[in-house]
């Protein structure tokens, strides 16, 4: 599933088409996705113009002229795809770009149209419109706890939400309740730079040693946005391209082969908690 850097990938990659372009031509080509598309969800998008593009989570937020917020989220296949050509030589009409497109729009910015898709092989992405002034409030967001780049996430927020905690802080760290967006992937990461065990309770963590882990939960996101995310299987960027993180993880899937730490002689394990694998150095995250 995309993880916070590669949904944020994709939100930069589509702001400069989509913000303040006024939206045509939608077409949706099944009932539902995950979930079924909103009711009149064609005649809603047409003509609405983007106000801007956010991102909560690993949700895409397009607040809408019309007073509704249009969400999308990826799930573990979904594909935001655009191909522009110059004005006046735009087919509204165009074919739908491979079998696994679902719905696409005509998005208009001074002048300048662009084919906007929606693909996803698995359907396990969704789409939602809500009035603007409930989204804070929906079901979706509310229990979220606060965005790991954003100045409301420290190691003074970890070290309150932690107390008293016995749950492992790796699994601790994937609650979205605690901080949104997180994944598996820079969780294991973010550990190992902070040089904490995985299998530590959270609660027990000291509090200058959460301060680091918040310094390297910014860090490794920061580094994978800017390496355009990481391609394991079948995220791409609006373009197509894949990201290249992926190439530089630290633990992440390197399973007995060496630490990368200078001078230590660890080899990575792999276990599984939650659920979910975790990879980290013993020698390293005591």
């Amino acid at each position: 599933m995309p993880e916070l850097p590669e949904v944020e990938t994709v939100r930069r990659g589509l702001q400069p088409v989509l913000e303040g372009a006024r939206l045509s031509a939608p077409r949706q080509n099944r009932p539902d996705l995950r979930f079924p598309f909103p009711e009149r969800f064609v005649e809603r998008l047409d003509g609405a113009t983007v106000l801007r593009l956010d991102r909560r989570a690993k949700y895409l937020l397009f607040p809408l002229s019309t007073g509704e917020t249009w969400i999308t989220h990826l799930g573990m296949t979904g594909r935001f795809t655009l191909e522009g050509v110059a004005p006046g030589l735009f087919e509204t009409n165009a074919p739908v770009m491979g079998k696994h497109e679902h719905m696409s729009l005509t998005a208009d910015r001074d002048g300048v149209l662009t084919r906007l898709g929606y693909a996803d092989a698995r359907r396990f992405g969704f789409m939602g419109l809500i009035p603007t002034e409930a989204v804070e409030g929906h079901a979706w967001f509310a229990k979220l706890g606060p965005e790991p780049l954003g100045n409301a996430f420290s190691g003074a927020h970890l070290a309150e939400a932690f107390a008293g905690k016995a749950q492992n802080i790796k699994v601790s760290l994937l609650d979205q309740s605690i901080v949104a967006g997180l994944g598996n992937i820079y969780v294991c990461e973010a550990l190992y730079r902070a040089r904490i065990s995985p299998r530590t309770a959270a609660g027990k963590v000291s509090r200058p040693r959460l301060e680091r882990l918040a310094v390297e939960v910014r860090n490794v996101l920061h580094d994978a946005i800017a390496a355009g995310g990481s391609t394991l299987k079948d995220f791409a960027n609006v373009e197509g391209g894949q990201g290249y993180f992926q190439h530089r993880f630290d633990v992440y899937g390197r399973e007995h082969e060496p630490c990368r730490t200078e001078g230590c002689r660890g080899v990575v394990k792999r276990i599984v908690q939650g659920g979910r694998s975790t990879f980290f150095c013993p020698v390293c995250q005591k």
